[in-house]
């Protein structure tokens, strides 16, 4: 083939979404002219390498600054820099953005590099906490994109925007900029570099509030997206992770665990397939698969991922009650971001009042309120409701613990939640328990274990994992109504070492009344 027959394959490949090919026959054709070098980096990147894109921004760079661009040279300049910055390389991407600043000040001219450079800036001054003034940067940023009808640069900041002001607890206004965002991704105008980015970016934002609804559009427009190209190695796994946490949340766990199949720690982005890991070890976890968990978990951490709640929730069901607890306690005194802070309080406050540390769950239960009020998401609120229900059930408190818990159930019964929905009507039943109301108990009970079954869901430890031979023994009797003087009498033991053995099985049973007790009993064949 010819070099002008490559490149004329090459552009088609690229019009294809044919990236790796695209790649290829950009690498061999000659006299790449601006817009060839520029499609020659995007068929790089997307197709993820990463190594490659940089040189061609380079030599598209010095190219153009020869030819007398500086505009274009500049975009040039833009473009591995604020990539840089993405990937953390904050030196180099600074100096990048630095040149690019230069050429647009010897330009002069208001031009739409000119606000991809305003946006650029956005970056020192999220590193010094002006979030701000970050936000009217990144609105001078939309305004330049429409005056010069540049769609990429109104795409790229709106969702940007979005992202800033989520930081800023602004989650209303944050969600709008996404939808307006999606309106710019529709109209297919966007170039594919940017259309990945502005997926991924409010993907994530959404996840990061648990905007379920948002992120149900955003996963199912994404995963089209990417099943319309080859080779686009750089945003699908992404795309496959996000859309297995959405199928664990309704319920579809063999699908989400079959969607994450090709990742592992060969890949080529190692943070993702940390995040892959974790996700699977989560979903063994739920299924009572153990070991598999462990695996993955420990993964997860090899490749940088810090595996919590997951790791503290499967040493909870192991029976390791304290060695939960001391992980949790570690990690809400570390700093995470918003939507792992809050799974992190949902895990601290089961953990805790397993170990009857009441306190520190109603510290990590007025945390998720807070969260809440900030988030303004339904998802967030019932993960706070839940949590106040476990809460106000462990001080002894069922009356207001109902009225939590129903109004937890009634957002995963709308979102289609089926497990949170499964533990929510557990905590429902043992209120009602406590009310002295057996035969609500009993239904709402009922319909948690038959959604639990359905699901494949491990529904706690054997006896034997959780409790000692003799804790198995005093439980029997405890459902069978007997006091703890004539349990003693029954056992040959003295009261006071009877009284001891019922507080260790509430707490590893996490329950606080013989009538819970009683029904883990019957749940699981000693009574």
């Amino acid at each position: 083939m010819n070099a002008d027959g490559a490149l004329l394959d090459a552009r088609q490949a690229y019009d294809d979404r044919s990236w790796l090919r695209a790649y290829e026959l950009f690498e061999s054709a000659q006299h790449l002219d601006a817009e060839d070098l520029d499609r020659f980096a995007v068929a790089a990147l997307v197709a993820g390498r990463m190594s490659d894109y940089y040189a061609i921004r380079e030599r598209a760079y010095r190219q153009l600054v020869a030819e007398g661009d500086h505009l274009g040279a500049a975009q040039a300049a833009l473009w591995s820099g604020m990539q840089l910055l993405i990937d953390g390389e904050v030196v180099v991407g600074n100096g990048w953005l630095a040149r690019a600043a230069r050429l647009v000040e010897e330009d002069g001219t208001d031009s739409a590099v000119s606000g991809f450079l305003l946006l650029s800036r956005t970056f020192a001054l999220m590193g010094a906490g002006d979030l701000e003034r970050a936000v009217e940067v990144t609105r001078d940023a939309i305004a330049c994109g429409r005056r010069h009808a540049c769609d990429d640069l109104v795409g790229l900041a709106l969702h940007h925007e979005g992202l800033l002001l989520l930081e800023l607890g602004r989650t209303t206004e944050a969600l709008a900029r996404f939808d307006e965002a999606m309106v710019e991704l529709s109209s297919g105008a966007l170039s594919p570099m940017v259309t990945g980015i502005v997926y991924c970016g409010a993907l994530t934002g959404c996840w990061s509030v648990y905007e379920v609804l948002r992120v149900e559009q955003w996963t199912a427009a994404m995963t089209a997206w990417c099943e319309s190209q080859s080779d686009a190695g750089n945003f699908t796994g992404e795309c496959q992770i996000h859309r297995a946490e959405l199928q664990q949340l309704h319920g579809h766990w063999d699908q989400a665990r079959d969607g994450l199949q090709p990742w592992s720690s060969s890949s080529r982005d190692r943070l993702t397939a940390a995040r892959a890991a974790y996700v699977r070890g989560n979903l063994d976890r739920l299924q009572g698969r153990h070991d598999a968990a462990e695996e993955h978990f420990a993964e997860a951490g090899r490749l940088g991922c810090d595996p919590q709640p997951g790791l503290a929730l499967l040493r909870l069901a192991r029976g390791g009650e304290q060695a939960a607890a001391a992980m949790l306690r570690r990690c809400l005194a570390e700093q995470q971001e918003s939507a792992r802070r809050v799974e992190v309080l949902v895990a601290a406050v089961e953990v805790f009042v397993s170990v009857g540390d009441h306190e520190a769950a109603r510290r990590a239960t007025e945390e998720l309120g807070a969260a809440a009020a900030r988030s303004t998401t339904t998802t967030v609120e019932a993960f706070r409701q839940h949590a106040q229900a476990r809460t106000l059930l462990a001080e002894g408190r069922p009356e207001e613990a109902l009225g939590s818990g129903r109004a937890a159930l009634r957002t995963w019964i709308e979102l289609g939640a089926p497990y949170e929905e499964a533990r929510t009507r557990l905590l429902i039943a043992e209120a009602c328990r406590q009310l002295g109301d057996a035969e609500s108990a009993d239904r709402d009970e009922s319909a948690a274990l038959e959604r639990l079954r359905e699901l494949g869901a491990f529904t706690g430890a054997a006896p034997d994992e959780v409790l000692s031979p003799r804790e198995i023994e005093v439980l029997r009797l405890v459902a069978t109504g007997a006091t703890n003087r004539a349990i003693a009498a029954e056992l040959v033991l003295s009261e006071r070492t009877v009284d001891r053995h019922v507080s260790n099985i509430f707490a590893k049973l996490g329950v606080s009344t013989r009538a819970a007790a009683t029904a883990y009993a019957l749940r699981r064949g000693l009574a």
